[in-house]
Parts: structure tokens; C-alpha cells; sequence
């Protein structure tokens, strides 16, 4: 084991090694081979290439040097494409502090059986008269920044849970397709997290119609991960033990503090108040609404769901059932 492994435990060191591919005796060469590739994007700024920080590409790549240098170059890309969004990425940004304290994200202090941090979305906390949707996401990339420094996330990955219990079709309509794409390039091409799940339940039909919308910028590894359990909360227990859950979710656990997180990561300056107007905040994502921002109404979204029929997420599988550990 090396200085960049002191992290793990030994059946976290036995994952990386058996899941990942992950070596001790050539971990120092593979993570110099991503490096060295820098030099073929002199159009990205390399803002950070030490080992640890490469690591986490590889690791979230199972060690394909290619695929983890381009998810590097993507993840620096990203942010320099959408500058804005990453002003004052801190948790005291009136908007990102709003955000954590109504629960985006929720992080549940039990990790599932598989060593995966499970976070949480309950949709219907959105106050839209407080913060927007791009102050949701900027919330959970800088909340995900600050878990993945843990070694053994980084091996076993996250499982994300979306309630959209109380979910109205107004909130939704706050949904265009061109904000839902941002945080897919966001999460799952730019960010090196192993989602081993991400699971819906209590969706109303015009869910269903946007993930139809979004459906093609995903790739067949994320569509397979994503679970629809709707009212269903037993198919959901059956891939997460509801001993860990809180009791929103059918489990075990009390009702979860939506205020949880925001307290960890703003400690002190939780409690102190701030000025913030959502329309203020302009984004250069406007250029991605050119072809993708259309507000879907409801006989255009009913149109989708009756042309497509019932969504099912998990291919040739059941609905919401699927593969437990990462692959």
C-alpha cells in the first residue's frame, strides 16, 4: 500500500484492487500516464494535477488511463464553459446556503452495506421565490466536492434518492430541458463519482415525460442505474435496507433534518441571514437554451408519455430492480 492508499481500509483496498483494477505497485505510473496527456488539451487550464487529485479520475474510470484523462479535461472544462456557476462556489453564497438548508442535498449518516454515501432530494422543498435550480446543482457539486475527499467514497461511490412526493407541475415547469442537461454534463460526465444508483420514487407522470426529454444525453451505464419505484417503496427497500432510511422513505430511521448537512458544511454561519434574489443571478446557460428550452406544457408532456408509454429505467430488468454494487 502507498502514501496515496493510507485511506483505505483493507476490504476497501480489496474493492479497489479486485472492482477497479486498482495497483499499489503501479499506482504512482498510471497516475503520471493521465498526466502526461495533459499537454494534448493546451486549450483547458489544468487548475490542479497532484496525485491525489488525479486519483480520484481513475479510480471513478476503474483505471482506463484514456477514459480518466477525459473525464479530467471534461471536469475542467465544464467549469470553465459555465464560469458564472462557479463564482463563490462556498457554502455561504446566499443562494447555494438556501439550497442546504431546505435539503439539497440531504446526506444520510449511514452508509449503505455496500460502504456508498446515500444522499437525498426531497423536490418539494424547492422554494422558487428563494433560489433557482442552478443553486441546487451548484449545492450538490460543491457538497460532492467536499465528500469525494474521502478515500473510501471514492472507491465505493454515492446512491442518490429523489422523493418528488408534493411535486407540482408549476415547480416542474422550472425544469427545462437545457437546466436538466447542465446537471447531467455536470454529474455524470465532469464529475469522478460512482453513482451506484440513483432512485425515484413518488414521481408524477410529468417526471416520467422529462426524463423522456433527457433520456438521449444519458449514457446506457447511467439509464441502467436509475430505478422508478413510484408508489412502490418495497422495491426501493429491497435495494437499500430501510434500517437506514428515514422515515419519509418507508424506513426505520426519524424523520430526516433537512438542515443536517448545511449545519456540517457552514458550521458557525448557518444561523446568519442573507440578502438574495434569485433573478439576480444570470447564467450563461442561455446559450444552451437556444435548441433545448421549450416549457413543456401539459398536453405536450402527456404527448411524450403516451408516445414513449411507461418509462422503465432499468433495461431488460424489472422496475426497480438492478444490479446492488458498482460496476
Amino acid at each position: 500500500m502507498t502514501h496515496l492508499q493510507a485511506g483505505l481500509s483493507p476490504e476497501t483496498l480489496e474493492k479497489a484492487k479486485v472492482e477497479l483494477k486498482e495497483n499499489p505497485d503501479t499506482l504512482h505510473q498510471d497516475i503520471q500516464e493521465v498526466r502526461d496527456m495533459i499537454i494534448t488539451r493546451p486549450d483547458i487550464g489544468f487548475l490542479r494535477t497532484d496525485d491525489a487529485f488525479i486519483l480520484r479520475f481513475l479510480r471513478a474510470r476503474k483505471f482506463n488511463h484514456f477514459e480518466a484523462f477525459r473525464l479530467l479535461a471534461q471536469y475542467f472544462e465544464y467549469r470553465q464553459q459555465n464560469l458564472d456557476m462557479f463564482k463563490n462556489l462556498k457554502p455561504t453564497d446566499p443562494g447555494i446556503k438556501q439550497a442546504l438548508k431546505d435539503g439539497f442535498p440531504g446526506v444520510l449518516s449511514n452508509l449503505d452495506k455496500y460502504g456508498r454515501k446515500i444522499l437525498v432530494l426531497f423536490a418539494a422543498n424547492w422554494d422558487q421565490s428563494r433560489y433557482t435550480f442552478v443553486d441546487i446543482l451548484r449545492a450538490i457539486l460543491l457538497s460532492l466536492e467536499s465528500m469525494i475527499e474521502d478515500q473510501e467514497l471514492q472507491v465505493n461511490g454515492f446512491i442518490l434518492i429523489i422523493d418528488w412526493s408534493n411535486f407540482t407541475f408549476k415547480q416542474a415547469s422550472r425544469l427545462t430541458p437545457s437546466m436538466l442537461r447542465l446537471a447531467i454534463e455536470g454529474l455524470q460526465d465532469s464529475f469522478p463519482a460512482r453513482f451506484g444508483g440513483i432512485h425515484f420514487v413518488n414521481q408524477p407522470w410529468y417526471i416520467h415525460a422529462l426524463y423522456t426529454v433527457i433520456r438521449p444525453f444519458l449514457k446506457d451505464k447511467t439509464r441502467k442505474r436509475i430505478f422508478m419505484h413510484g408508489n412502490n417503496l418495497n422495491s426501493l427497500h429491497q435495494l437499500i435496507h430501510p434500517e437506514i432510511l428515514p422515515s419519509e422513505l418507508g424506513g426505520m430511521m426519524p424523520p430526516y433534518d433537512m438542515g443536517t448537512w448545511a449545519r456540517t458544511l457552514l458550521d458557525n454561519a448557518y444561523d446568519e441571514e442573507a440578502d438574495y434574489c434569485p433573478e439576480s443571478y444570470t447564467l450563461s446557460v442561455q446559450d444552451l437554451e437556444k435548441d433545448l428550452d421549450k416549457h413543456l406544457s401539459p398536453k405536450t408532456m402527456k404527448r411524450w408519455v403516451n408516445r414513449h408509454g411507461d418509462v422503465s429505467f432499468s433495461g431488460s430488468q424489472p422496475r426497480g430492480r438492478g444490479p446492488l454494487g458498482n460496476t
